[in-house]
């Protein structure tokens, strides 16, 4: 997601399930607590059969690579908080900072108070100690700025959705596919990154789950987007979400997340793209819904249905697969399986822990088992081991530098998702189902 706008009434959201009792609610449902581990060695191996994690007298946590020198470029909410993320890295330093409003600065200078100040992004690209850029700009700024980057031959992290209109989303596509195998280019899909969703994919792709007929994806936070400013027109730039020549709305700013999630999970590509909203909150000028659905349509009937509003806390973010076999549950950074009465057993719950509620029991699988184990700790403990996926995403950037490997959230994922986050939109606001081309994706 680009530059926060958020202010006015941003209530705290009110979970569903609170911390403390997440676990035990979900499994007192049937449900299955999943989170990544890294075990598809052993899993193949084993035909399949998950073995229980043991301790690797001879494990060795691989340890952090060269420092790689970066700069960011936008100062909002969302720059800030990777500025705060990419300080807890060991190998991130940022040495550079950019935005054209000189407030931001001293709001930033906390996470990097020895980081040059430039007003103008041309400025940051012209620095030869940065190595990569983080750009975390309004959406609709993103292409000059990213395809500039590119150019400098900066490694580029460009937050999503990398574009407000597909002619963009395609030239800054165009760009990275161009560069030289060594320079990075990843966009923030921090899903695509993530482990733990690797992890679940594995349960769709292999079958554990069944036939996944449906899935469903919400975010739900009272907020107004709004921000103010006794400068009009500055007061106007903050407010970039609200109004239709700079923003793609719900879809694009928070759904963009979800859309994609269910393309990477079905491997598939929409057919159509069904939208309804409105403005049924939030009463002021803006020009997008504040309360939004999108309805992917797939070939062969599966459908996945992301909804968001901006009026209402209840429930907050959450993703569910339903299948014949199993649903699956994502939240928080955390997943549970949910089997039905008549699913096949699969052969890894023997080896995993089990936990009683009322009727059912939970089974356990362990994020990192290795590590964890290896540093002493106990598998119950994984929950608290997780890392905030925005700064896992960052450090994942830093890796792929070091290391030359490709993103998961390459410019293909960010050219993908971002379309179909704009058409979305365009569908939400026309309140009207639009036919996919697969040639809007091309470059």
């Amino acid at each position: 997601m680009s530059d926060e706008a958020s202010s006015g009434p941003d209530l705290n959201r009110r979970h569903f399930f609170k911390a403390g009792s997440l676990a035990a609610v979900m499994a007192a449902m049937g449900g299955v607590p999943i989170t990544a581990q890294d075990a598809a060695k052993a899993t193949e191996a084993s035909g399949g059969v998950l073995p229980p994690p043991k301790v690797d007298p001879n494990y060795k946590e691989k340890p952090p690579g060269p420092p790689v020198k970066c700069g960011v470029i936008g100062l909002g909410n969302q720059g800030r908080e990777i500025l705060a993320m990419a300080a807890r890295l060991p190998n991130a330093p940022v040495v550079a900072l950019c935005d054209h409003y000189k407030a931001a600065f001293r709001r930033a200078a906390e996470s990097a108070p020895a980081a040059k100040q430039h007003a103008d992004y041309r400025e940051l690209l012209a620095n030869p100690e940065v190595q990569a850029v983080i750009v975390a700009t309004p959406t609709h700024l993103h292409r000059e700025i990213a395809v500039a980057a590119m150019q400098a031959g900066k490694h580029v992290y460009l937050e999503a959705p990398i574009a407000h209109t597909v002619e963009d989303a395609r030239a800054i596509a165009a760009a990275a596919k161009a560069l030289p195998v060594r320079q990075i280019f990843q966009v923030g899909l921090q899903s695509r990154e993530n482990p733990q969703n690797h992890h679940v994919l594995k349960f769709v792709r292999t079958g554990a789950t069944g036939r996944i007929a449906v899935s469903r994806g919400q975010s739900n936070k009272k907020q107004s987007w709004r921000r103010s400013s006794p400068n009009g027109d500055r007061e106007k730039a903050l407010n970039w979400r609200l109004y239709r020549d700079s923003s793609i709305g719900l879809p694009g700013e928070v759904g963009i997340h979800s859309l994609d999630l269910a393309c990477w999970y079905s491997d598939k590509l929409p057919v159509a793209i069904h939208g309804l909203g409105g403005i049924l909150q939030w009463q002021d000028d803006r020009e997008v819904a504040d309360t939004a659905t999108v309805i992917l349509e797939f070939a062969g009937g599966y459908r996945h249905t992301f909804s968001a509003t901006l009026a209402n806390s209840f429930e907050g973010e959450s993703e569910v697969f339903f299948g014949s076999d199993a649903a699956i549950l994502i939240r928080d950074n955390r997943a549970w399986m949910f089997k039905e009465t008549d699913a096949p057993l699969l052969g890894w719950e023997v080896y995993a822990r089990k936990d009683d509620f009322l009727n059912d029991s939970g089974i356990a699988l362990v994020a990192n088992a290795t590590k964890i184990l290896a540093q002493g700790k106990k598998p119950a403990e994984a929950a608290s081991q997780t890392e905030p996926p925005l700064q896992f995403a960052l450090g994942r950037f830093i890796d792929h530098i070091n290391d030359g490997t490709k993103p998961d959230s390459d410019w293909k994922a960010g050219l993908q998702s971002t379309v179909i986050a704009i058409k979305a939109h365009e569908a939400v606001q026309k309140g009207t189902r639009i036919a996919f081309d697969p040639a809007w994706i091309q470059v």
